[in-house]
Parts: C-alpha cells; structure tokens; sequence
C-alpha cells in the first residue's frame, strides 16, 4: 500500500483552522486512512490505491474539509488557457500513442514541497500508471522551453542530457546505465524507435517513460509548470492529470489548458468536468439499512465533497473528476456512509442458531505455528502478491510463467506468490539495520498452474523459514526442519541432495516423506542475498503442509 507523512502544522494550514495533534489523528481513519506512525511532527499514513487523490496532502486535506464540515460540496477549479500547442507526431501512435497535459502557473516551492510532488507523482505513476507502463508523468520548468511542443518517436541512438547527468547519453544508454533506465527498461526495450518531448528549439523535455531532461529540471525557483502525461490508455492519462492538477490548485497554482494535435484529431486537456450519476434513495437505504431522507443523503454527499441534487425519489450525483475511483452506484453508497461517519453507527451481533468452529485445517495450521514459536521463530505476515521486482531478485530472470493479476492495483502486487520466501528475504532486507541473528517463519497459502491443466490453479498450504545471521548455515535449518516434523507429526526429515535454483549448489536438498517430495532445504546463494542488500549468510527450509 502506497504510504506518505503527513506534518500536522502543514495539514491544519491547508485546512485554515488550528487542529490538534490528537484530533487529526482521531478523524483521519474516518476517511479510510490507516495510520503507520505516528511522530511529533507528522504521522505516516497508509491509503488505498483505489483513491489516488490521497497521494498527497492536499488530497487528503480537501478530503478532511468535506469530513469537518470547514468546506464541503464539490470544489471549484478555475482553468485558463495558455495558448500551448503540442503535436502527436504519427510515428509515435504504435509506441505510446497518448498524450495530455497543462500548464501550471505562480507556483512557490521549496525544497519540502518538492519532495512531496515527486512523492505524489511516483504514488500515481505506480498506482494507476501500472510501474509507469499504462501512464508515466513528467513535471517540467515551462520557463525552461519554448512552445509549441512536440511528441514523437526516434531512434535509439539519439543522445540527450538526462535529469541528473552534465554529459549527453544515448537513449540506448540510459537504459543500460541509468538507474530509472534500467528499472523500466522493460516498457520500450521491445520498440525500434523510443518516445521523446522536445520543445520548438529540440530541446528535450522527456523520455517517456523513462526519465527527464536535465534542461527541465525543477527547482525552488521554478514559478511555471509543464505537465505532460503519456499513456496506453487515454482515460487513465486524465485519470492521473486530474489528480495532479487539483492538488496543484489546492496549493495555490493556476491551472491553464493546452492544446494537443493527434494526426487525426484535437484535444484540450484537461477536462475537469464532473460526471453525473443517478441514484435512487431506496438503493442507498436497503444497502445501508437505514431510512434517510434525500436532504440527509444530500447533506453526507456534501461532507464527502460530492454535490447532489434532489429528483423526485432519487438523486443526481455530481463527481469531481478527480474521483476516478467512482463507477458504480455502490460507491456512492460507500460516500454516502463515509459522509454520515461510520463512528455514529451501533455494532450490533447478528442473531444465529449455530455455533461456529474452526475447521480442522485450520486448527492444524495453528497447531504448526506453535511449534515454530516454541522453537523460538518469530511469526511474519505479508500478502499473498508480489511484485515483478521481487521475483528478478529471487530468481534473475523476468516472470513470463508466473500468474499475474490482470488488473492490479499497485505495482507491488502484481503476482501470485508460488513460494514464501521471496516474502522472507524481503523481510529480511528490510531489517538490515536490526540485530542479528534473525529467526523468522511465515505459514501461509502459495499458487501455482496445475501442470495437468495449465487453467487451474493448485494452492498449497506451506510454512517456511528463513535463518539469518553470521554463521547461518545448512546443518542449523536441517535442524530446526527436524524438530518442526517431529514436533508437529512426529515424522523424520529425510532428505536428498539436490541443486535448487536459488540455494548454493552443493548445499541444498530436497525433503521427503515416503519417497515424495515435500519441500525444500539449503543456503540461500550469494548472487540472491545481493539482489536483498544482504550482508550475512542465510539459510532456509519450506515445507508443503499438506503433503504431510
């Protein structure tokens, strides 16, 4: 899940009222914000991808407006026009064939400000930009460059300075040399041509999606703004250019279209025009189990930043653009409850004439967890997806076989984990700085295609471990791979020598149970413990629970 910080003093300042410490964090979980930590200066907060306007501060305060009642309905953004021209070139439509953009004028940041706007950016262009794949954003100093602009594919050989560099590099070097080439190569490696913005003197604004010009660089004394937002998907451009925008607004910018010339068409971008919905108020109350009027319905759409209008026995909804996660009917519904506030609920139990029970695989699982704590393992949980990043630090090559999420929401959990050690060494690698020795265990459900059936789906129920610390080796996991089995089935570990792709060869096994295998044992290879940021051995064990 996408996480920022929030300063207090710089929340209750965009909220124009002085509020505590204690009375921010008291409403923002009303707004679906989960709190991480909480500090003197500012708590770390954890939202929902599917509410990309939450990505900054100013999202987040417009939100808390609503809630409070300081300011509410839908906000009001007044757009201007710069007269820019931008030109899609036709050799571009086969590469990345979207563009939309805008000017933002009389901007004032710092250094503070700065960091927050790259922040936000990366929040959007992993989240609705899929790891900048479907939408990748570029922040520009307008000053910098000269309209109209122009977007079209070239070779990779063509060189430019890229943001950070002094020295010009071919575009086929940045992918090989740069840090952000290499970590979004994939996107375009695949083109003969790559796509570049350049200004009416061929001065480079982008390389999308890859990184900026160095001539476009923002700074604190940058006053104007060029956006430009490139994509697979028209929707999803405006999707991000609309949240951008409205917390650009939020922060005292004025907000100017341009122009953009397709080969075949015009486009003014951006759009900020609400979309409506018709609702009716019997839907909201039988969803809800409530029996509100339509003034009251208005009123919680209000607190939600949302305008409404009675109609007969219904109401129309007004969505602010930058609302993209608004589709249906039942996310009304949810603003209409999150305007009441979930906090003037009564939990009540529903009345049942059973009484329920854990079944036996669970209480098994639990019987399996307690061994391991009584060996002195600390349990760890995580999702049951993983990012593409993860899998190439784990295994060296991209996840052409692995089950992918079709849609995922973040480019952190785009695949279906077939084993939990790739959670572990995570894990691990962010606890580089803690005390070693580190014992940790994980007992959770894996995937994988069914080899008889490439459309099926096996999950496994597994535990695994992972052992980390200076002397870690493969006789201290054999080890505890032993009292585990004979703790919790009372069956040996048997084991036979075999090369695993990720232990060190020679020092790996496979384990067995009557001639079956049922899992896995050795030392974690160096090559791997380098892509984690690594520094002491590691060796670990994983077991398929229900093959015993």
């Amino acid at each position: 899940m996408p996480v920022i910080n929030l300063f207090y003093d710089k929340l209750s300042k965009i909220l124009g009222q002085p509020l505590s410490k204690q009375s921010i964090l008291d409403n923002l979980p009303y707004l679906g914000i989960d709190l991480e930590e909480e500090t003197d200066d500012y708590v770390k907060v954890e939202y929902n991808p599917n509410r990309p306007d939450y990505s900054s501060v100013w999202g987040i305060a417009r939100a808390l407006k609503g809630f409070l009642e300081v300011e509410t309905g839908l906000p009001q953004y007044t757009i201007g026009n710069s007269n820019i021209v931008l030109k899609v070139d036709k050799s571009i439509v086969e590469f990345r064939p979207f563009f939309v953009g805008a000017v933002v004028k009389g901007v004032n940041l710092d250094d503070e400000l700065i960091k927050q706007i790259m922040v936000m950016q990366d929040d959007l262009d992993n989240g609705i930009g899929r790891r900048r794949s479907k939408v990748s954003t570029g922040i520009h100093n307008l000053d910098a460059v000269d309209p109209p602009f122009e977007y079209k594919a070239v070779t990779p050989d063509f060189r430019f300075n890229p943001l950070g560099y002094k020295s010009e590099k071919s575009m086929k070097e940045i992918l090989q040399d740069v840090e952000t080439g290499r970590n979004y190569s994939y996107i375009v490696k695949k083109f003969s041509r790559y796509p570049l913005l350049t200004d009416s003197n061929d001065i480079v604004l982008s390389f999308p999606p890859i990184i900026n010009g160095e001539s476009t660089r923002v700074s604190t004394e940058t006053k104007n703004l060029f956006i430009d937002i490139t994509s697979t998907n028209m929707k999803s451009a405006e999707d991000v250019l609309a949240v951008l925008l409205t917390a650009f607004a939020d922060m005292g910018g004025k907000l100017e279209t341009i122009e953009v010339q397709y080969p075949t068409f015009k486009k003014i971008t951006p759009d900020l025009t609400a979309s409506t919905m018709i609702i009716e108020s019997a839907f909201i109350n039988n969803l809800l189990g409530m029996n509100l009027s339509i003034t009251e319905i208005i009123k919680y759409l209000n607190r939600s930043r949302l305008d409404a209008k009675a109609n007969k026995n219904s109401v129309e909804v007004f969505v602010p653009r930058y609302r993209s996660d608004i589709i249906h009917p039942i996310d009304i519904v949810e603003e209409v409850l999150l305007g009441y506030n979930v906090a003037n609920l009564t939990p009540t139990i529903p009345e049942s004439s059973h009484v329920g029970s854990l079944n036996s695989q669970l209480l098994d699982l639990d019987s399996a967890r307690n061994v391991f704590i009584g060996l002195g393992l600390i349990e760890v949980m995580h999702y049951s997806l993983i990012s593409r990043e993860t899998i190439v630090k784990t295994t060296g090559k991209e996840p052409k076989q692995h089950l992918k999420v079709e849609n995922p929401k973040t480019g952190e959990h785009e695949y279906l984990r077939y084993s939990l050690i790739h959670s572990l060494l995570s894990t691990l690698s962010k606890n580089i700085h803690e005390e070693y020795p580190q014992r940790i265990f994980e007992i959770s459900t894996v995937f994988n295609r069914n080899r008889e059936n490439p459309n099926k789906i096996d999950e496994n129920n597994v535990a695994s471990v992972v052992i980390a610390h200076t002397n870690a080796n493969y006789t201290e996991a054999r080890s505890y791979c032993e009292s585990f089995l004979n703790q919790y089935k009372a069956i040996p570990c048997t084991t036979k020598a075999v090369d695993q792709s990720i232990y060190i060869p020679g020092r790996s096994a496979e384990l067995e149970l009557k001639g079956n295998r049922i899992g896995k044992i050795g030392e974690i290879s160096p090559s791997i413990l380098e892509s984690f940021s690594l520094r002491v051995p590691v060796s670990a064990f994983e077991i398929n629970l229900d093959f015993i």
